[in-house]
């Protein structure tokens, strides 16, 4: 990889980061578009390497928050359960996912948490 590639790696990473900093997640609705657009990355690739990506973000995150006396772990723990369950179901069905209507699933996603962010 060139020097301008892994700059641009880096550079969505830190946009990821930041958001994940911010507002103690959503990294991944930043790095997916960043990973195709930016990085060249084919849609499926992009989603793949941001779930790889967005754990160690968010453990730091968590780490911060934890430190911070923001986090209380044993109110998240039945959402880390139902978390790693939807997730291991989920890259189950990644490989077999059209990816037409997983761009627009994750579209709906965006969507929904956008029109979310403006509703109280």
């Amino acid at each position: 990889m060139e020097q301008g590639g892994k700059l641009r790696y880096a550079l969505s990473g830190a946009a990821a980061g930041l958001t994940n900093g911010f507002f103690g997640g959503g990294g991944g609705s930043v790095l997916v578009p960043l990973l195709t657009r930016v990085c060249g990355l084919s849609q499926r690739q992009a989603f793949a390497t941001s779930v790889a990506v967005i754990l160690p973000l968010c453990v730091l995150s968590a780490a911060i928050y934890l430190f911070r006396g923001g986090l209380d772990i044993m109110a998240a723990l039945p959402y880390l359960i139902g978390g790693a369950a939807g997730g291991w179901l989920g890259g189950k069905w990644f490989r077999g996912m059209n990816m037409p209507w997983l761009r627009r699933l994750f579209g709906l996603l965006l969507l929904y948490g956008g029109v979310r962010c403006f509703l109280p």
